[in-house]
């Protein structure tokens, strides 16, 4: 229904306006408290790149947070990752993950990062108070933040927004009438634009998801996801129907699906009953790691990397390593 609602395909939304024109007063007004200092930012002593999006709902932000620090690692730099950690409950912060740290403390997307990269991943509700931390232990050059484009209370030196290609922006209402945290016009002011499918629009770079070899989430095998007999497709994500969009484009032979909210915490009996011994469970990356520890033999995950044209790669990576180098108070250890 909700996506009725946001998409402009139901009147609803009507009824939820005086909310919408209330919660845009409230961002309105925040914005200007910042701008003239009544409320306060902190100011890291290394740049700082958010990744973020102007909708409620997943994007595709997790895939470019990986594909920035792994683009940036390779070529000697030390990145560190600060995230709020949505849906997890540590029992205090900021908590700096390691390899024991769970989805249920840290949150599904930190713990997805740190494994996939291997990089340092911190989680505050305070952002400010996780890149603090990781600068404490560990030097580093550059900080990237999953989410936060209006976490205003720790500054950014560069802004990158990711839109979903498909659904964009829906009616353009604030929430909860329709999808937006803030206004399009916003993006006049960030650094790059990524569209995550469909088709790029004027200075917008276009991204590409690309996965096609699935892991076993029990014995660590890998086979094309095309290889995969009988595929129960599940997916706990922002838009569901894109990845089993992506099944099918693919070939795969997907015989049911099953759509899950976002950060959804998952239980042995819940997914089991999805499956039968001769079907394939098939889920996202983001999915897996919240089941590694009931993990049956016939589960699978995909992961996906993002992709962008070189230009617009080079163009977003240039940016950054500039913002490093002129950076005068890299901090040292």
């Amino acid at each position: 229904m909700i996506e009725r609602i946001w998409s402009g395909k139901s009147w609803l939304y009507l009824l939820l306006l005086p909310l919408s024109f209330l919660y845009g007063l409230v961002t309105v007004i925040r914005d200007i408290a910042y701008k003239i200092g009544l409320k306060r930012s902190w100011k890291a002593p290394i740049p700082v790149v958010v990744v973020g999006n102007l909708t409620a709902g997943g994007n595709g932000k997790t895939p470019v947070v990986i594909w920035l620090v792994e683009s940036l690692t390779k070529e000697g730099y030390r990145v560190g990752v600060v995230s709020r950690g949505y849906g997890g409950k540590a029992e205090k912060y900021p908590l700096i993950l390691d390899e024991t740290t769970t989805t249920e403390v840290a949150g599904d997307e930190p713990v997805l990062i740190f494994h996939r990269t291997k990089s340092p991943v911190a989680v505050a509700p305070k952002r400010s108070d996780a890149v603090k931390a990781l600068l404490e232990k560990f030097p580093l050059d550059v900080i990237i933040t999953d989410d936060g484009l209006q976490h205003y209370a720790l500054q950014r030196d560069y802004e990158i927004v990711v839109i979903d290609g498909q659904r964009r922006f829906g009616n353009g209402w604030w929430l909860p009438a329709g999808p937006m945290r803030e206004r399009a016009g916003r993006l006049k002011s960030v650094n790059a634009v990524i569209v995550n499918g469909g088709e790029a629009q004027k200075n917008e770079a276009l991204m590409a998801l690309e996965g096609d070899v699935a892991c076993n989430l029990v014995s660590g095998e890998k086979r094309a996801v095309t290889q995969l007999p009988a595929v129960i497709a599940m997916a706990g994500i922002g838009h569901p129907p894109r990845f089993f969009a992506s099944l099918e484009n693919k070939g795969v032979e997907v015989i049911s699906t099953h759509a899950f909210a976002d950060h959804q915490s998952y239980e042995l009996k819940q997914l089991s009953r999805l499956v039968k011994n001769e079907q394939n469970l098939l889920m996202t990356e983001k999915d897996a790691v919240k089941c590694r520890a009931f993990a049956q033999p016939n589960w699978w995950f995909l992961p996906v990397q993002a992709h962008l044209q070189a230009p617009d790669a080079e163009k977003i990576l240039s940016g950054i390593k500039k913002l490093i180098t002129n950076n005068k108070k890299t901090y040292h250890k």
